[in-house]
């Protein structure tokens, strides 16, 4: 038995999982593990420049033929490049952040690109319908980095009710229990980032992979929600000195300084204790490191086991 919903047919792919596009994390070592076991993985361009962002596409076009995505953040200072990128290398798959597409839309659009935006709320699910991308990504508070209000359970249902296009569930999805939940939700598939971050091929600092595999289940904290674009780390000395900045009411522009860049020293450099260590809230539930095949293989099993059981609550 398989899985077999919209989001398959909408992307060419075998399995309706997604891997997240992290920035310094989902890099084409990642993607084309992810894509080659049959899900779609993704390429996160961050703040990257475009010939950065090209040599991690030609790693997944020489290890496969399968589809696969890069995810643009909007605010990047090289958005147009990466737009132009995309577009020249025949990237079946964008998904975007931190922003409206709008303006790039009718240029995926000609040239046959799938449009998957980020959604963190109804309101901005339907205003992104409307300009015609292809699915929503709903990404609930429980998932690592930035994040909106809504927690994905209260977030899918609304969205499904509100809009017609397939949903992709995210935050707070790592086993086989969340993808089914995701399902009855209304969700046709699931993002995850966190527990592809502790797999094999992903390229990040095995002390980054540790202090997942090591965190409990009240570890990822949020910090910044006074400057407005709230984080999701994993608490450590970074966290406890952004806190207290808040506490005292230091300037926005003060609370950013303090983070940037921190990200590159956790997952690259190995640094969890002044780094960012973006996870999400389900890495309490990831104590192991295991290839992204057997991540995917295991999941969906899960979520079928799961599916069967429960129709044995049902009685005649």
């Amino acid at each position: 038995m398989y899985l077999n919903t919209k989001i398959c047919d909408l992307f060419d792919i075998k399995y309706p999982i997604l891997q997240g596009g992290m920035a310094w994390v989902a890099t084409g070592e990642l993607a084309s593990a992810v894509s080659k076991a049959g899900g779609l993985g993704i390429i996160g361009a961050g703040n990257a420049p475009k010939d950065v962002i090209k040599e991690e596409i030609h790693k997944v076009k020489e290890v496969t033929d399968n589809n696969f995505g890069v995810n643009i953040m909007l605010l990047s200072p090289f958005v147009d490049d990466i737009v132009d990128l995309v577009i020249e290398e025949n990237v079946p798959v964008v998904t975007t952040g931190a922003g409206n597409p709008g303006k790039y839309i009718d240029r995926f659009k000609k040239n046959n690109i799938k449009v998957v935006p980020v959604v963190s709320s109804v309101a901005l699910a339907k205003r992104l319908v409307r300009t015609g991308v292809d699915a929503v990504i709903a990404e609930g508070t429980e998932a690592g980095g930035h994040i909106g209000d809504l927690t994905t359970m209260t977030m899918v249902p609304q969205l499904a009710d509100a809009i017609d296009v397939p949903i992709i569930a995210a935050g707070g999805i790592a086993d086989g229990r969340g993808f089914a939940a995701a399902l009855s939700l209304g969700a046709s598939g699931v993002q995850m980032g966190t527990r592809f971050v502790c797999s094999i091929e992903s390229i990040a600092h095995d002390k980054y992979k540790d202090a997942i595999k090591k965190a409990r289940d009240r570890d990822a904290v949020v910090t910044g929600r006074s400057t407005g674009h709230p984080v999701r780390n994993l608490k450590n000395k970074l966290t406890r000195k952004i806190d207290n900045m808040e506490k005292q009411e230091a300037a926005k522009e003060k609370i950013e300084e303090m983070g940037a860049g921190k990200l590159r020293e956790a997952v690259r450099e190995g640094n969890i204790e002044t780094g960012s260590v973006m996870a999400g809230q389900i890495a309490g539930m990831i104590d192991d490191e295991l290839p992204v095949k057997e991540i995917i293989n295991n999941i969906i099993n899960e979520t079928i086991e799961v599916i069967e059981k429960n129709r044995n609550y049902i009685r005649e």
